[in-house]
């Protein structure tokens, strides 16, 4: 902060120093507070009180109902009943009317219009009734019409007041919850045939999920943690892709740095760059005129008679998981090509020289020499690289057009925007990015890599 401060001034340090706070602040921090109350806050489906007032509300339809059919009852036939209608409305979605005094055809609200209601919890089953001590009341369809409306509307009033009690206890208690965290690890029941499960069991896959716990057997029957199984699977796959950029890249790095001439190195830069002259998106979307059924690639292969497209032998890239890798790699190449480079381009040449001169062979060179230096670079690459893989949404959507298993990317917009969990989908988000930070600091600590290294990235 001294060298700042002589170099910059007390001024315009104060002002950065503000900026970079704000930043924080606005951007990092309180994003992830947010979601991290959003990620312990039960959703309000799940409620206790919601189930309460659901109820309360099956119960006031099922009253209404009822007396609509009981009117249509006593009406003269041809005379239509008081209120304009002759039996409920169609709006109810319900059978029409015949069941005399005493009875009544099916009727959804009268049937769920019952007190043994089930409460979401993360140890197990409870029931409305149980839990708050009513009585277990239900509309017994096989009642006569005016006993079933007085028990609806006795279902109702306790409803109701159980309900409103239940929201001044939740609007007076914290609210939080970790249940939405436990639903990562939940495990679901796989129905397949015995022949199926065992041939589950028994693969490499399965053996390799049943040492990590993403699946286990009970009862007979094959349970696998699919949440989690995506979560491993994306950062296999995001590590994986960072390692194939880190292959390609470094020997573009140290060509261009090191071992070809200023002159040269500005066009073969200009290679690289000229590409990402155009939006993220539109380079995605043309990989797929690449490697469609009759993109690009078949349509070569079968002018040469490799396949034949209309007998139906295209490839399927689309199905192909390094497909994927490939258009990271190709997408996100600069994050890992630029800190590369600008850590290499200050290492003395001399440096190799001396040691090809002693007789050390380039392997040696690289091993002792280039990537010790190039380390900051590397973790820096490594660490954008991976990251921006891990959080990868477009590529996958696109590419696989849901012909591969999704990334957990995609598993968290479903959650918040498919199936409108977004609490869920606001735990996996924040343990997602702890995850994350968590790989890379275990990277950063194995690369024996410290935040003041990245300052040689420049």
């Amino acid at each position: 902060m001294s060298d700042l401060i002589r170099g910059y001034g007390r001024a315009l340090v104060a002002v950065f120093a503000a900026v970079v706070l704000i930043w924080a602040l606005l951007l990092i921090l309180l994003p992830q507070v947010t979601m991290l109350e959003r990620a312990m806050t039960a959703p309000k489906r799940q409620l206790d009180s919601t189930v309460a007032g659901a109820l309360a509300n099956d119960a006031q339809t099922c009253i209404g109902v009822l007396q609509a059919q009981a009117k249509a009852a006593a009406a003269p036939p041809g005379v239509p009943s008081m209120g304009g209608m002759a039996r409920p409305s169609a709006g109810m979605g319900l059978p029409s009317m015949g069941g005399g005094g005493t009875g009544r055809p099916y009727i959804l609200q009268c049937d769920r219009t019952d007190t043994h209601q089930p409460l979401v919890r993360a140890s197990g089953t409870a029931w409305l009734d149980e839990t708050y001590d009513l009585p277990r009341l239900r509309v017994a369809a096989t009642d006569p019409i005016p006993r079933q409306i007085a028990a609806a509307e006795d279902i109702r009033d306790r409803a109701r007041a159980l309900h409103a009690r239940l929201l001044t206890e939740e609007a007076q208690g914290l609210g939080l919850t970790g249940a939405n965290f436990q639903a990562l690890f939940a495990a679901t029941r796989i129905p397949m045939s015995a022949d199926q499960q065992l041939a589950e069991t028994r693969g490499a896959k399965g053996a390799l999920f049943a040492a990590m716990g993403l699946q286990f057997e009970r009862d007979g029957a094959l349970y696998k943690r699919l949440s989690l199984i995506t979560l491993t699977r994306t950062l296999a796959f995001a590590v994986l892709a960072t390692a194939l950029a880190l292959v390609l890249c470094y020997p573009i790095a140290y060509k261009v740095a090191l071992a070809t001439p200023p002159d040269r190195a500005v066009w073969l830069f200009l290679g690289l760059v000229i590409p990402y002259a155009i939006v993220e998106l539109m380079r995605v979307y043309a990989w797929t005129a690449i490697i469609d059924n009759r993109g690009l690639i078949n349509s070569a292969l079968d002018w040469i008679g490799m396949i034949d497209l209309d007998a139906g032998q295209a490839i399927q890239f689309k199905r192909m998981p390094g497909t994927v890798f490939l258009v990271i790699v190709y997408t996100y190449v600069l994050f890992m090509v630029f800190p590369i480079f600008n850590v290499m381009n200050t290492l003395d040449r001399n440096q190799i020289e001396a040691a090809r001169d002693l007789g050390a062979r380039m392997w040696r060179v690289h091993w002792r020499i280039v990537i010790p230096h190039a380390k900051p670079g590397i973790a820096v690459g490594c660490i954008a690289t991976f990251m921006l893989a891990a959080g990868a949404f477009s590529v996958p959507r696109i590419i696989s057009r849901g012909l591969q298993a999704e990334w957990f990317s995609q598993t968290i917009y479903n959650k918040f925007f498919e199936s409108e969990n977004s609490n869920i989908g606001a735990a996996y988000s924040f343990a997602y990015t702890l995850v994350c930070f968590g790989i890379v600091a275990l990277f950063m600590w194995a690369m024996r890599t410290r935040l003041k290294d990245f300052a040689r990235v420049q």
